[in-house]
């Protein structure tokens, strides 16, 4: 099964590091955030990606063209025009990259992929995000509802922490960033037929007319994950995601 992964966006709220790159490209623990996401795919199973370039795609394109060059020891002879390559290791990931354009939204990136995987089943991402989401418990439970769509939902963790006042002002309990109580979210990890193109009209945003037609007309179901789950969304998601990936076990890195 193909994974689609959108990384065109511009990523405005991360403008100190993403004037350079695009935000798919901003590292964690030296590598992109991009590289995180494919790794937790690929350690599961899944190897095939197509990645929706925007923003700065060609700095996705020789990131990965130059990719096993970056994994290798190497010498270089100058005089011969020649590359010796010693210790080798690199990923068996099939990565197709297609430039959708500057200025598409997020459902108009989906639409130009769409005959690179034609009416099988794909799963679909965002290329800032990451989680120990179980994958092939999210595809087993895609395939028993038979809907067009299923969307992985999160609660998300709150900005601070989080007092039990009593009347009097005294502080009964404290819990540092508690899960935010304002209910699931779309969390992105995404499971969807190829009927959902037609739900797509044009150059329009993914999560407002698409996912809205299939959940109007009952095709878009949740599953629910409790687990971790984050977004590098801003230069504070940013320094903590390097806090835990520097941490002994970083919550996400399902491979070895």
């Amino acid at each position: 099964m193909k994974v689609v992964i959108l990384a065109g966006g511009l990523g405005t709220r991360l403008s100190e590091v993403t004037e350079l790159k695009p935000k798919p490209m901003v590292e964690i623990g030296g590598k992109p955030i991009l590289w995180h996401i494919l790794k937790l795919y690929a350690s599961q199973g899944f190897s095939e990606f197509i990645i929706c370039l925007g923003y700065k795609g060609y700095v996705i394109k020789e990131y990965f063209a130059n990719y096993f060059l970056h994994q290798s020891d190497i010498t270089i002879d100058l005089g011969k025009n020649s590359i010796e390559c010693h210790r080798i290791h690199s990923d068996p990931w099939k990565i197709t990259l297609i430039d959708t354009g500057m200025d598409e939204l997020t459902g108009g990136r989906i639409k130009k992929i769409q005959k690179y995987v034609g009416n099988e089943p794909f799963m679909l991402t965002y290329g800032d995000g990451v989680c120990d989401i179980n994958l092939k418990e999210l595809l087993a439970f895609h395939h028993r509802h038979g809907k067009h769509a299923t969307v992985t939902s999160i609660r998300p963790k709150g900005r601070f922490g989080e007092l039990n006042i009593s009347g009097k002002g005294e502080v009964s309990a404290f819990r540092e960033k508690p899960i935010d109580g304002g209910g699931w979210i779309n969390g992105g990890f995404f499971v969807l037929n190829g009927t959902i193109f037609d739900y797509i009209r044009g150059n329009e945003m993914w999560e407002r007319g698409p996912l809205e037609r299939l959940a109007k007309d009952n095709q878009l179901l949740a599953f629910k994950h409790a687990g971790f789950w984050m977004c590098m969304d801003t230069m504070r998601d940013k320094k903590e995601l390097e806090e835990l990936w520097s941490s002994d076990k970083p919550p996400w890195k399902m491979w070895e």
